[in-house]
């Protein structure tokens, strides 16, 4: 049964839900979406541990962050396992969700008991010049537009590409971003600069790794996948065939065979 709450922290309230028993799993979702995208993810984790899925400040049921109070989107997962009396946990990012996975793994090591990274955002690398320029072309358009037209050139960018081809993905990425009230791009978003970068400190990273990324993502994050992979102990990195950027909804199912190998090896 799915258990659901609200957090209060300083700034914003931060919606989560709960499903299973069995040791901690915190999924962290990427840019512009919410916890939803986890859909395929619970039924095949549930069985082996307590997934944690929750809305990020800013996107999904979580509120907007009050504008003149920082935050770091690492605090308030941690501030989450604090709430539900967790010690320790899986981390399972994608995109976004990766970096705030990996900033929590190097701001508060004992936090975390593992890490899995789907095509995950790394600092201190630069995007490539069309996944660059494409970015660019939907916050202004956010601006200038407004929400609505904004969302529709955000979601032609490339990295959306591989899961449009599918005309059931590609609609599922409209009511999944439905929620995204474009704050990060239309008000000054006071998320504070992170510290330690976590470029800057892969090789510190203690906790058993696995990089995934999508045979298909944009060029970029084949980068930070590949540096990911070669700098923090011990990590290894997996190739889904024929997926792009949002692999755990193009592939679910191998997906999930990597997360309850990761899980299982660890528990």
């Amino acid at each position: 049964m799915t258990r659901s709450g609200r957090l209060p922290v300083p700034g914003a309230d931060l919606y989560f839900e709960i499903d299973g028993t069995g040791p901690a799993v915190v999924l962290v979702h990427g840019f512009s979406l919410d916890g939803r995208m986890w859909e395929e993810q619970i039924p095949a984790l549930r069985d082996i541990a307590t997934v944690i899925r929750y809305d990020a400040r800013g996107f999904g049921r979580s509120s907007t962050p009050e504008l003149g109070v920082d935050y770091v989107p690492s605090t308030d997962l941690v501030a989450i396992l604090d709430h539900l009396g967790i010690e320790n946990a899986v981390l399972v990012g994608q995109s976004m969700g990766g970096f705030v996975a990996l900033h929590t793994a190097v701001a508060a090591p004992s936090r975390v008991r593992g890490l899995v990274l789907l095509d995950a955002l790394l600092d201190g690398i630069e995007w490539d010049a069309d996944s660059d320029i494409a970015m660019e072309n939907a916050s202004r358009a956010m601006v200038n537009d407004g929400v609505a037209a904004g969302k529709r050139v955000w979601l032609g960018h490339p990295i959306f590409a591989p899961a449009r081809r599918s005309d059931g993905l590609a609609a599922r990425l409209e009511v999944e971003t439905e929620l995204w009230t474009g704050f990060q791009w239309t008000h000054k978003d006071p998320r504070a600069p992170v510290h330690p970068s976590p470029f800057a400190s892969l090789e510190q990273i203690a906790a058993p790794t696995t990089v995934v990324i999508g045979e298909l993502d944009v060029p970029c994050f084949h980068v930070m996948a590949e540096e990911m992979a070669r700098r923090i102990p011990g990590a290894r990195l997996i190739t889904i065939p024929d997926a792009g950027h949002m692999v755990n909804l193009e592939s679910p199912d191998l997906v999930n065979a990597v997360l309850r190998e990761a899980v299982g090896a660890i528990r």
